[in-house]
């Protein structure tokens, strides 16, 4: 194995480099990688490899996993009652498309350059080592905090299944300051019990993940089949109080996308199946497979679930925190039960998206020290296990801790194609035309009068982004196509991409959502665009 000198070897290492902090990053900031030093010299850092155990439905496994956790449960029926009403299904298959788009380019990168680091080494070998770092750290930020948040809620969760008060789960320390003095076990046990797995193995990772999400999926089935079952065709169009707008489209086009930005929330964690890469058999087949398929399965669950929603109720009568618990909750003959089997599905849902966050965190964290950004310690590989077990041990004892005691409220508050030469026009083009471009198509869109000028404004405004993007196109020439698997249609899917991410994210405010939850929205918004934009750039 190469020896690699790193600041954090020694404390005379450590304060040496640190007196010389401005000259190192001025070195080290824009230095960027290759793809085959990241696949060669700097992978042999971890010392051991990891075992490519994984095939094609371990990561569609991995990918609705990562997804389908409790989120579909909340966020449908806000985005349903306040913005898109039972047009929520266009909702859904609109978030599904940016995000199917967004896995596109994340699949190229996964194939060309198969390691751990996701997000974190794309970057590197472009913009270098800064914007990578920052990246990979405010990853890692969003991954603890709210997977910690995660696990506190699963508590409040299994009680209201089992019908025990939350504050029986729990005891208060007075001495310890509001937020901070509910120390809660269950929480930081689950985090420790999953942490054992991913260090164990990442194929039983897979293998328990499978398990939870079939499990998970039944219940799904369950729901939908309920709904359709029991529902009713003309909720579709009439609301249960005539004075509220009526129709599939009660409030017009702009509720679709508001309702979608709402809902995206739900999409989040295909992206941690990229961070799999190293460990997958054959990523030429089986990463563009698992990503995509993952994502396209779990858009056609969701609009079912949207669909079979929409017909058990008017959509003015959904329940905003609980609708599909409380639609059966409300109804009579006895199916009162069927929200606790919709409670225990959502469980099941929770713990696999756990899973999968905390396998993709501790892959950030081992490429994130392959870097020498941090301690080379977290880079290392078990031997036996084939895992990252110091990155997964550290995360997830710190991930447990918070959750022991941190309330959730506090947590909810926290938390490339083209040619080297033509790089720097690329970077300069690109976000200085698309992005502003963007930017006032949003405001255009937002501040238009409702009614008629809204599609003649939308419709100038993307004559206008193609214009422009055929302008980049021609002024940065593609110097290669993909050796493996590419992303079709450049550089146009792409551009739908990171134009479909923005402008979700403007239909986004504080009003709709708030905490860790709008905080993820925000990272992975900002991180598809990021990753779509490399894409572009064709290194």
């Amino acid at each position: 194995m190469e020896t690699h000198f790193s600041s954090f070897s020694t404390l005379q290492s450590y304060l040496h480099a640190l007196a010389h902090t401005p000259h190192r990053f001025a070195r080290r900031a824009t230095s960027v990688s290759s793809s085959h030093e990241e696949l060669s010299r700097v992978r042999a850092r971890s010392g051991s490899h990891m075992q490519k155990t994984l095939r094609w439905f371990d990561l569609v496994g991995l990918g609705i996993g990562g997804m389908v956790g409790a989120g579909v449960f909340v966020t449908t029926g806000r985005a349903t009652r306040l913005y898109a009403g039972p047009a929520i299904v266009i909702s859904y298959a609109i978030a599904g498309l940016c995000a199917l788009l967004s896995a596109f380019c994340y699949t190229e990168f996964a194939v060309h350059m198969p390691v751990a680091g996701g997000a974190f080494s794309y970057l590197r070998i472009t913009f270098g080592e800064f914007a990578a770092f920052l990246t990979g750290a405010n990853l890692i930020t969003e991954y603890v905090m709210s997977n910690a948040a995660v696990a506190r809620g699963l508590t409040s969760y299994l009680g209201a299944v089992m019908g025990i008060s939350t504050a029986k789960w729990r005891f208060v320390l007075p001495f310890r300051p509001n937020g901070f003095n509910e120390i809660d076990l269950v929480a930081p046990a689950v985090v420790l019990i999953i942490t054992l797995i991913i260090c164990y193995s990442t194929r039983e990772s897979s293998v328990v993940n499978m398990i939870l999400t079939a499990l998970h999926i039944l219940f799904i089935a369950f729901v939908i089949l309920m709904g359709f079952w029991r529902g009713d065709w003309n909720n579709f169009t009439h609301p249960g109080n005539p004075q509220n707008p009526s129709g599939f489209f009660p409030y017009g086009a702009s509720g679709v996308f508001n309702g979608a930005s709402m809902v995206y929330l739900s999409y989040i964690g295909y992206d941690a199946v990229s961070t799999m890469a190293e460990e997958v058999r054959d990523p030429v087949k089986d990463i563009p497979i698992g990503v995509s398929g993952s994502v396209i399965i779990v858009t056609i669950l969701y609009c079912l679930m949207a669909a079979s929603m929409s017909m058990l109720l008017p959509y003015d009568m959904i329940d905003v925190e609980a609708p599909f618990s409380a639609a059966f909750q409300g109804r009579r003959e006895g199916w009162e039960w069927v929200a606790r089997v919709i409670g225990v599905g959502a469980s099941f849902g929770i713990v696999t998206s756990l899973l999968v966050a905390m396998l993709g965190q501790a892959r950030y964290m081992c490429v994130i020290g392959r870097s020498n950004v941090v301690p080379a310690w977290f880079a290392r590989v078990h031997p036996r296990t084939s895992t990252p077990v110091n990155a997964s041990a550290f995360l997830g004892i710190f991930t447990a801790a918070i959750s022991l005691f941190t309330d959730l409220n506090v947590l909810l508050n926290m938390t490339l194609r083209r040619d080297r030469d033509d790089k720097a026009m690329a970077n300069i083009i690109l976000p200085m035309l698309i992005l502003p471009h963007i930017h006032y198509l949003h405001a255009a869109w937002h501040f238009a009068p409702a009614g008629k000028p809204k599609p003649f404004v939308l419709a100038a405004c993307v004559v206008i982004a193609v214009s422009i993007l055929r302008v980049f196109h021609c002024a940065v020439p593609q110097a290669r196509t993909p050796a493996f698997w590419g992303v079709p249609f450049m550089p146009w899917l792409p551009s739908v991409s990171i134009f479909l991410n923005v402008f979700l994210l403007g239909s986004l405010d504080g009003r709709r959502m708030h905490g860790s939850a709008s905080f993820r929205v925000w990272q992975c918004w900002y991180t598809c665009c990021t990753v779509s934009m490399l894409v572009m750039m064709r290194k």
